[in-house]
């Protein structure tokens, strides 16, 4: 009896068009979206950017995708709570003022979202910093790191339930902070819609607030703001 093969994954020729002047036009790369791409998919934008040596970040990837890609593509490396996988990632090579960020993660549940950002900030080269497990629900908590936060140039701040924890440190701090809601919380939470709401709706002036559990958008707008200082 013949044995059976595997179908082998074809490719169409134009499934995407890699945007490779974006590092120059934007101050970052093209970044991989990795949810519902195939990991041939994946990795062949990979190495159409590597081609062209540049770095790649693949967000959105489960535990599954980032063992096939570290067999596929050699060198990189899978952050399993962050879901990401970065290949030759060069941390200030990338452009614009290298900033020090804290991620403010207000509980232990908000953390792959904060992860996702802390990833995303070492790879587009600044210097990220973990503040952990300070949510509201122990004030004196937030308060023992404040003076720590305070000497960060931004922060990205992650909260789910009501999301007080921004406008707790909008009111302490002046640092440019960018908020993200996540999922997180009992059932009136909506998949994160009250902890958006709650951010929008926030007494303290000047906070900007992500789509929910976008970690990766929060990071971005953060380089965005370090791109505009050095120029």
């Amino acid at each position: 009896m013949a044995s059976r093969r595997h179908p082998r994954t074809v490719l169409p020729k134009a499934f995407a068009e890699v945007d490779l002047q974006r590092l120059r036009r934007l101050g970052a790369p093209e970044i991989i979206y990795g949810a519902g791409k195939t990991v041939p998919q994946i990795a062949a934008i990979a190495r159409r950017l590597r081609a062209e040596h540049q770095p790649v970040l693949v967000t959105r990837v489960d535990a599954t995708k980032g063992r096939q890609l570290q067999r596929k593509l050699p060198g990189g490396k899978y952050h399993p709570h962050a879901r990401t996988y970065t290949l030759a990632s060069r941390r200030g090579k990338i452009g614009g003022r290298s900033l020090r960020v804290g991620i403010c993660a207000a509980g232990t549940s908000d953390h792959p979202v904060a992860e996702e950002a802390f990833v995303t900030l070492e790879f587009l080269g600044h210097r990220p910093r973990r503040f952990y497990d300070i949510g509201v629900a122990g004030l004196h908590r937030t308060l023992r790191r404040l003076g720590e936060i305070r000497q960060q140039d931004a922060l990205v701040v992650v909260a789910g339930m009501e999301a007080a924890l921004p406008s707790v440190l909008g009111g302490l701090v002046r640092q440019p902070m960018i908020a993200v809601p996540t999922s997180v919380g009992y059932g009136a939470h909506l998949q994160g819609l009250t902890a958006f709401l709650g951010m929008l709706n926030s007494c303290a002036p000047g906070i900007t607030v992500v789509n929910i559990d976008n970690g990766f958008g929060a990071a971005y707008a953060v380089h965005r703001l370090a791109l505009c200082a050095s120029s």
